[in-house]
């Protein structure tokens, strides 16, 4: 049998050990966790999300369902199949609005076609709070591909766009101001089209790759 990606949204009693009888259980069916989600964890209960690969979702679900632990277990749709990749957009309102605005109408031409692309974005100022949050990007579940837009981004902002770069995580800039446009992997200048180079670049359906450019300022 071939393995497939389910989602499992479980409501569980309180108290710790929750997650670990979980975890035992998918474990001992080979289910390989891809992402574990705790929803809510209070006194009145826990609900927990994973995502697990296994060609054996049905001995999975039995076995969940008679743990004293558990109060339901549901299985959903896998998050890639809803909300798919993501592109983060961050920084001064008004530049993180118009980037929105390419990245969002280029991924409903995308989605349209059978993708799953989904855009998030945060209003941030402050070198500090910028780094910050330029670092979380890689923890964050299918962030595929980082827009900073602002005047001016530098200093530890730059130090943490190399960081995820190194990770994997591919970071466009508009062209500002400061040394983070020196540290990305492309510069445009005009936001609602960095953020449609930024869908294209991951999209499955679209013959666009970072690699193949000859200039990376634009």
């Amino acid at each position: 049998m071939i393995a497939e990606n389910h989602g499992l949204l479980i409501e569980a009693v309180p108290g710790p050990g929750v997650l670990h009888g979980l975890t035992g259980v998918i474990a001992s069916h080979g289910g390989d966790i891809s992402t574990c989600s705790i929803i809510e964890n209070n006194g009145e209960g826990a609900r927990v999300y994973f995502e697990v690969s296994t060609p054996n979702i049905a001995e999975i679900l039995e076995d969940l369902r008679s743990l004293a632990i558990v109060r339901n277990v549901a299985q959903v749709r896998s998050m890639d199949r809803i909300y798919g990749k993501r592109i983060i957009i961050m920084g001064g309102g008004a530049q993180v609005a118009q980037v929105a605005i390419g990245a969002i109408v280029e991924a409903d031409r995308h989605n349209i076609r059978g993708e799953h692309i989904s855009v998030d974005t945060i209003p941030l100022v402050g070198e500090l709070p910028l780094a910050d949050a330029v670092r979380a990007v890689p923890r964050l579940p299918r962030a595929k591909a980082l827009v900073l837009a602002g005047s001016l981004m530098g200093g530890q902002i730059e130090t943490a766009v190399r960081e995820v770069r190194a990770a994997g995580l591919l970071v466009i800039s508009l062209n500002m101001a400061g040394s983070v446009p020196d540290a990305a992997d492309l510069v445009v200048t005009d936001p609602v089209q960095a953020g449609v180079m930024a869908v294209m670049a991951v999209a499955n359906t679209a013959k666009f790759t970072i690699e193949r450019l000859n200039r990376r300022v634009f």
